[in-house]
């Protein structure tokens, strides 16, 4: 697939909805000095490339009331089980993410839950789904970075 190439405009808008995906055209026009229209052909392009896909919401689930945060290694018995494991996770809505992977586990995933009690309660729900061994869980003590425009930044930076 080919690289799209954006141009410094592009960037900008980029970073600007990554920052804050509700950020008003307009508003993004007046800072780049360029029309509204300009903006929203140029975002409608970046769609259209696949570049940007939607748009995200933060929430802040530690308000409510979800402050735990676990990542869990999953084995399977049979890589073959893997779609159907991951149909079945997708069934409990305390998995916020879940990657197929390499290594050591064949999917790790990430729970969020309202305290201990209720994160076990989740690890035995994924526990009993059919095709898993066993699974292995670490606890987040902190989430230290969680940057979207770090990367961004970097991929900018080192074009060539």
């Amino acid at each position: 697939m080919a690289q799209i190439h954006l141009d410094h405009i592009d960037k900008q808008i980029l970073d600007m909805l990554i920052e804050n995906a509700r950020t008003p055209f307009t508003e993004i026009a007046k800072k780049l000095d360029v029309s509204a229209g300009t903006v929203h052909v140029r975002v409608k392009k970046m769609e259209q490339a696949g570049i940007i896909k939607g748009a995200s919401l933060s929430v802040d689930y530690d308000k409510l009331g979800y402050s735990f945060i676990a990542y869990i290694g999953v084995y399977l018995d049979k890589t073959s089980k893997t779609r159907f494991v991951l149909e079945r996770m997708k069934e409990i809505p305390y998995i916020t993410v879940a990657h197929i992977t390499t290594g050591k586990y064949n999917i790790f995933c990430k729970v969020r839950a309202r305290d201990t009690q209720h994160a076990k309660d989740v690890i035995f729900q994924i526990d009993d789904i059919e095709g898993i061994v066993r699974t292995e869980t670490m606890i987040s003590l902190e989430e230290s970075i969680n940057d979207k425009k770090r990367l961004i930044h970097h991929i900018f930076k080192n074009e060539i």
